[in-house]
């Protein structure tokens, strides 16, 4: 009995999506060439992992059994694989980054071009979902570090400041809206404010933000990008919280928005980066967040920088 790398590779996907059309994507492989490899590794450990049932996949007891071993090692390969990878030098190779979508679309085309100029020998893989989904697969070592907003109450994490992003209203530059510059937090009409959908911890934000102790009275609408909602607010059809990194991207497609700003104090979302404290690659995270805050001062000329 001789299992590979790749074979628990493969099966530690494939436990992970419970399907294997999902694990296949994830590894970059054809599904018939992971379903090979699963019966593969089967035949050498002589012993069923996985059964389908009624179209969905579950493990054996002995896959439940054997799982933890095999992520085991899949962690100190990587240990081992990120400790060779420091002595090449600073962001060398892969590294796995999680992205928030209300900071991704903005911060990204400035920082990738950064990046490839400071360090091109950095094979950089970007992941955009919510923040649940970036920490989940943060800690079950899918992505080396994730950008998100703090805080996240997940033990195990190491957080570094990147840069504090400011909220705005924007609202339709002709429509019924009419606010008053700058604007208290309670000015805010709460049966005009749009969100972004269930997940999204922007949409969190504006509820605390905006919604403080008071009875929320929403409209029935859940966006899931920011440049959905800022059409529908162009509109006329209401009012949604912007951070002020989406701005000069958002404000560039979209002429009819009035964007408002708070009084002071003003409502504001600190972003940082995540990475797992048992990580060894300390100095490629220092060498990121540094070119992060650096891109971050070039959008955001008054962000609090780390």
């Amino acid at each position: 009995m001789k299992l590979t790398l790749k074979q628990m590779h493969y099966f530690d996907a494939l436990a992970r999506s419970l399907h294997f059309g999902k694990a296949a994507a994830s590894v970059n492989i054809s599904q018939p060439a992971l379903s090979a490899q699963i019966m593969d590794m089967e035949a050498r450990l002589e012993r069923k992992l996985v059964e389908r049932r009624h179209g969905k996949v579950v493990l054996t007891e002995a896959g439940q059994r054997l799982l933890p071993h095999i992520r085991r090692i899949l962690g100190d390969v990587q240990s081992l694989e990120e400790m060779v990878s420091q002595d090449r030098g600073l962001l060398v190779g892969n590294l796995r980054v999680g992205m928030i979508p209300t900071i991704a679309p903005y911060l990204l085309p400035k920082l990738i071009p950064h990046l490839q100029a400071r360090f091109p020998k950095l094979d950089l893989k970007v992941r955009e979902a919510i923040t649940d989904t970036l920490t989940r697969e943060l800690v079950e070592g899918q992505l080396d570090a994730i950008v998100a907003a703090e805080p996240i109450a997940e033990a195990g994490l190491h957080t570094e400041h990147l840069f504090r992003d400011r909220f705005f209203i924007a609202s339709a530059a002709n429509g019924a809206d009419v606010l008053h510059s700058p604007l208290a937090e309670d000015q805010v009409a709460l049966d005009r404010l749009l969100l972004l959908d269930e997940g999204h911890c922007l949409r969190d934000q504006a509820l605390a933000v905006c919604a403080k102790d008071k009875e929320r009275r929403l409209v029935n609408f859940g966006a899931t990008s920011m440049t959905t909602l800022l059409q529908l607010v162009s509109n006329g059809l209401g009012l949604t919280l912007l951070p002020e990194i989406a701005i000069p991207v958002e404000t560039a497609h979209l002429h009819s928005l009035t964007i408002t700003p708070f009084a002071d104090p003003v409502p504001h979302r600190d972003i940082a980066l995540f990475w797992r404290k048992s990580s060894r690659r300390l100095p490629d995270f220092g060498a990121l967040a540094g070119a992060i805050t650096h891109v971050a001062g070039e959008i955001l000329p008054e962000a609090e920088a780390a």
